[in-house]
């Protein structure tokens, strides 16, 4: 049986694809109802941490719903949501302490800008309510979140409806936007930030938000040394709030439990989702510092916010399933292990000619394609390179994340590898190569690969 569109009731993400039926996953593997099997080298879109069909978690969340399934965040709270939110608490970054549930990453950031507006209405700075952030970045898809979106393919379609967020170059060295190399630049990337809130004006200014290793709309972007201290040094100068967009890079993708923690940074709020369930069940969070929910409730009395499924105990069970399988696994010594391994096996892909970059921090990696090596020209856009990339892999049994766009908001090609954390070496290999099966048969699209 064939699941497309316009067959059946489904509105599909993509109507011009025929989509297999999954009946199961195991581990780093997922089968379809034919039995054939796909090694899930990017854990949907990195979100599953721990693996596919973890009993333990899925055992948790099943007495979860057998005590109670939901009870509205206003009127209750559960055993589920206390242990997880103590537990949680254990490994956040230095200061940050409340923790607001929620579903899903866009509504944590969304809640991350309304949270940050509330704090500065209550401290009298009624005119702080913009959020800067960085060009191909990815915040979310709700509109306050897109808002801050710095995808151009994303944005143009609801530009009328999008807040007038400013922007700022990312520190993407490979190709730098200001012709510079590090450490010779001094940075200009971050220092640009500063030019950026003065020209805004700083006390229109609430928060900077930011992804640590950039994700997938420019591809495990990994910032040079010094990057993210000056970003903090220039929030702290002009007294605005860093929010960390820890969404993909939280729970150990990146070799630690969170992203900023590789440069030892504290932000003022952190907003975290995908690994947080490793998928099992929709969940995320808006993390921020005592203080500042002290002051909201000593003016407001609380935060004017709220979703019918935030605080959910079911989700809550389900994360500190996933926390303790973490730790019982010790999968972030892993993720830093393997991640290594990884990088350096996929290094040896640069022998094939469209090849230009390869990146990443942990089991947060990418591939990034060219069409000349030496002069890093993008593939035109019309070539839909990355497309083919993620077809031919998916037909050798490889699961791939794509990412385009990023080099000037049209042209830019690159796939995300990020399998869950769980992967071990020998499927490493295994990955790697489907991954050299899958670029010599590239040559069939009239490219010459260079073994």
């Amino acid at each position: 049986m064939e699941f497309a569109y316009p067959k059946g009731h489904v509105f599909y993400r993509k109507l011009s694809r025929t989509y297999p039926l999954v009946t199961q996953g195991e581990g780093i593997y997922l089968y379809d109802e034919k039995g054939r099997r796909y090694i899930d080298g990017s854990g949907g879109a990195l979100v599953v941490n721990v693996g596919h069909g973890q009993k333990e978690i899925v055992q948790k969340m099943v007495e979860q719903m057998g005590q109670v399934g939901y009870v509205h965040g206003t009127q209750f709270t559960t055993r589920s949501i206390e242990e997880y939110a103590e537990t949680l608490g254990g490994i956040l970054p230095d200061g940050l302490e409340k923790i607001y549930f929620l579903s899903g990453g866009s509504e944590s950031i969304e809640a991350a800008i309304k949270f940050a507006r509330q704090y500065f209405l209550e401290s009298g700075h009624t005119q702080r309510w913009r959020v800067i952030s960085r060009w191909h970045s990815y915040h979310g898809n709700t509109l306050g979140a897109l808002s801050l979106t710095g995808r151009i393919g994303m944005r143009k379609p609801y530009l009328p409806l999008l807040i007038d967020f400013p922007h700022f170059p990312p520190p993407y060295c490979y190709r730098c936007p200001f012709n510079l190399s590090y450490p010779q630049c001094e940075l200009e990337c971050a220092k640009t930030l500063e030019q950026v809130i003065q020209m805004e004006g700083p006390e229109t200014i609430s928060a900077v938000i930011l992804e640590p290793i950039g994700g997938a709309t420019i591809g495990a972007l990994v910032p040079p040394e010094g990057y993210l201290s000056l970003i903090r040094k220039i929030c702290d100068r002009f007294g605005i709030l860093l929010i960390d967009d820890e969404v993909m890079t939280g729970m150990g993708r990146t070799g630690k439990w969170f992203a900023v923690k590789h440069w030892d940074i504290s932000p003022d709020i952190m907003v975290l989702g995908k690994g947080m369930s490793s998928g099992y069940f929709p969940l995320s969070a808006m993390i921020t510092r005592s203080e500042f929910v002290e002051r909201v409730k000593e003016r407001a009395g609380g935060f004017v916010h709220g979703h019918t499924f935030s605080h959910h105990p079911v989700a809550c069970a389900v994360g500190l399933a996933v926390i303790q399988f973490i730790k019982e696994k010790k999968l972030i010594e892993q993720s830093a292990k393997r991640g290594a391994y990884l990088l350096k096996r996929l290094d040896e892909l640069k022998v094939f000619r469209f090849v230009g970059d390869v990146r990443g921090r942990g089991l947060m990696t990418a591939i990034e394609f060219v069409k000349d090596q030496k002069t890093k020209e993008p593939f035109p856009r019309v070539e839909r390179f990355t497309e083919r990339v993620i077809d031919l892999a998916f037909e050798h049994g490889l699961i791939l994340y794509p990412g385009t766009g990023f080099v000037d908001g049209i042209n830019g090609d690159m796939v995300m590898v990020g399998p869950p954390l769980i992967i071990e070496e020998d499927q490493v290999d295994e990955l790697i190569e489907i991954l050299k099966k899958t670029f010599k048969s590239i040559s069939e699209f009239g490219l010459r690969n260079a073994e």
